[in-house]
C-alpha cells in the first residue's frame, strides 16, 4: 500500500487514522438506486470501497504536502478523547494509530508549519486538538491553522444556535490560542499552494492545489467520499448540505482535471486513495499510479 508519494518537488505523505466500513451506500447516496448498485457492485468491491452486505467502505485520512518551503497537513482526521456518540468508532477514542502513522511518515506534530481544513466536519479537524490537563489545545504547537472563512463563519452561526461540539473542542480552542487565521477563496501559500472553491457538501468546502506553476497535486476533500460518485458525480453523499450544488460542483473538478497529469488526493477512498482523474463513460474514474 503506498503512503508515499513524489510528484515535482513535492512529497506528499498519508497518514490513516482508520479504513473500516462506514454506512449502507443506499443510505447514504440516496439518489443510488438498487438496479445501479448492481451494476457496479463487482468493481466496487474489488476496489475495496464495498463490504459483501453492500455497506461503504472508507478511509479516514490526513494528508501531509511537503514543499520545497514548509509543511503542510490536510485535514486532521478523527481524533483522540473527542464525544461522538453517532458514531461509534470515531467515539472517545484513545489509540495511538494517527501519531504512529506520523512517525512512520518521518513527522512529529512540531514538524508542521500549517494545519489546513477543506471543512470542518468532525473526521477533518479532531486532531487540531488534543486534551492536556482537562483543556483542549493545539496538537501541532508550530502550526498556523488557516480556515475558509466561508466555513468558520457558516459554523459559527450554527453553533451559536446550537451547540456543535466538533466546533467546540476542535476549532474554537485553537482560534482562542490565537493561533488560526481565516482567508479566502484563492488565497496562496508560498508559490506551492492554492486555495480552490467547491462548496456544497458544505457552503464553505474548498479543495487545495499544489505545484509551481501548474496543478501537480489536488487533495479533494469531502466534494466526493466513494469511487462510485467519480463514476456517477451527480449522486451526492447524504450530509451536503446543498446536494444539486455538491454534484455540480463535483462534475466540475473532475472534468477540470481529467485527462491531466495532475495527483488526485481523494479523502475516503479506499486505498491507495491517490490517482489521476480518467474520462469512464459519461462520468470519470481515479486511477490509482
Amino acid at each position: 500500500m503506498s503512503l508515499k508519494f513524489t510528484v515535482g518537488d513535492l512529497t506528499i505523505h498519508r497518514i490513516i487514522e482508520q479504513e473500516t466500513t462506514f454506512l449502507p451506500a443506499l443510505e447514504m447516496l440516496p439518489g443510488l438506486t438498487p438496479e445501479v448498485l448492481a451494476e457496479n457492485r463487482a468493481w466496487m468491491q474489488k476496489a475495496g470501497a464495498l463490504d459483501d452486505k453492500d455497506v461503504l467502505i472508507l478511509c479516514f485520512q490526513s494528508y501531509v504536502v511537503k514543499t520545497p518551503h514548509h509543511t503542510i497537513l490536510i485535514d486532521s482526521c478523527i481524533g483522540n478523547d473527542k464525544p461522538r456518540p453517532r458514531f461509534p468508532k470515531w467515539n472517545m477514542k484513545t489509540d495511538d494509530t494517527y501519531m504512529r502513522a506520523l512517525a512512520v511518515a518521518g513527522l512529529s506534530a512540531d514538524d508542521i508549519d500549517f494545519v489546513m481544513c477543506t471543512h470542518l466536519h468532525a473526521d477533518h479537524v479532531g486532531w487540531n486538538t488534543r486534551l492536556q490537563n482537562g483543556y483542549w489545545v493545539p496538537t501541532f504547537p508550530n502550526a498556523r491553522y488557516v480556515f475558509g472563512k466561508t466555513e468558520f463563519d457558516y459554523w459559527t452561526e450554527q453553533h451559536a444556535k446550537a451547540s456543535v461540539p466538533t466546533f467546540a473542542d476542535s476549532v474554537l480552542p485553537v482560534v482562542e490560542a490565537g493561533r488560526s487565521e481565516f482567508v479566502g477563496n484563492g488565497h496562496e501559500i508560498g508559490d506551492h499552494m492554492r486555495v480552490l472553491p467547491t462548496p456544497g457538501h458544505t457552503p464553505g468546502h474548498v479543495a487545495f492545489a499544489f505545484g509551481r506553476g501548474r496543478d501537480a497535486a489536488v487533495v479533494s476533500g469531502d466534494l466526493m467520499h466513494s469511487p462510485l460518485q467519480a463514476r456517477y458525480p451527480e449522486l451526492s453523499f447524504k450530509p451536503d448540505v446543498d446536494p444539486a450544488q455538491s454534484a455540480a460542483t463535483r462534475r466540475g473538478f473532475l472534468e477540470r482535471y481529467c485527462d491531466t497529469d495532475t495527483l488526485c488526493c481523494t479523502a475516503h477512498f479506499p486505498s491507495p486513495s491517490v490517482g489521476k482523474i480518467r474520462r469512464a463513460g459519461n462520468g470519470f474514474s481515479c486511477e490509482a499510479i
